[in-house]
């Protein structure tokens, strides 16, 4: 059971799904304005080439033919490298081009609809600023919460004010899916997210606008994971 039944006491939480965990390891998302006039094909492949595990097709702009041109694109891509291909937003886009998943924010199309639409077989991300949010979330049979905007961030006008690290810790004590963070992650406080509980991240100017896309790629998961396998190793001794 993912949440709390009430008068619960709250403890560690136990993973469900490792597997999961580490194919959602480092979501990298696409955005032509951040991405130095770069193809979405040269980002993604770099990205890849750098160690992300996850793919999501972002553009709030772009016709619907264009994103089911692209998606087809990322989709034949992430499978070549045995990755995810997750949408944002468009559930009939990530529908059309066989994406495994979409992720959808509070604004977007309802998580509970997201589910249905997508199946039990395809993976379902939802947006969580607040603890309520991501019960509703979990209740509303999301896969994985996206949590954040955990540091102040450019890329999304509509984030909202960022939740710092403290949310990121309340979520981890409750719920046993996957917690991805996002919002101004880098290199330099990848790892204070992973102390805090999340079980990987989510980034855009980090990746997408660097001038070395797959070296920053490969920096951030070599955070993640190392500071993942050191807190294994604490609850270990700790256990």
């Amino acid at each position: 059971m993912a949440g709390l039944k009430r008068g619960q006491k709250r403890g560690p939480r136990i993973r469900q799904s490792k597997e999961l965990d580490r194919r959602l390891l480092l979501h990298v998302l696409t955005d032509r304005e951040w991405s130095r006039g770069r193809d979405m094909m040269t980002v993604a492949t770099a990205a890849l080439d750098g160690g992300a595990t996850v793919i999501q097709l972002r553009d709030k702009h772009a016709s619907t033919r264009t994103l089911i041109e692209e998606g087809l694109a990322l989709r034949a891509l992430t499978r070549e490298r045995g990755a995810f291909l997750i949408v944002n937003d468009r559930v009939d886009v990530a529908l059309a081009v066989g994406a495994d998943g979409a992720h959808v924010g509070q604004q977007d199309l309802p998580a509970a609809m997201a589910r249905r639409l997508l199946g039990p077989g395809r993976i379902l991300g939802v947006s969580a600023a607040t603890v309520q949010e991501a019960r509703e979330a979990v209740a509303a049979g999301a896969d994985y919460l996206g949590v954040g905007p955990i540091f102040a961030t450019a890329t999304k006008a509509d984030a909202g004010p960022a939740t710092g690290t403290r949310l990121l810790t309340e979520c981890a004590r409750e719920f046993t899916l996957p917690l991805i963070a996002i919002g101004g992650i880098t290199v330099e406080n990848a790892a204070q997210v992973i102390q805090a509980g999340a079980t990987g991240i989510a980034v855009i100017t980090a990746v997408v606008h660097a001038e070395d896309i797959t070296g920053a790629a490969r920096q951030l998961r070599h955070v993640v994971e190392t500071t993942l396998r050191s807190l294994s190793r604490r609850e270990g001794k700790n256990g």
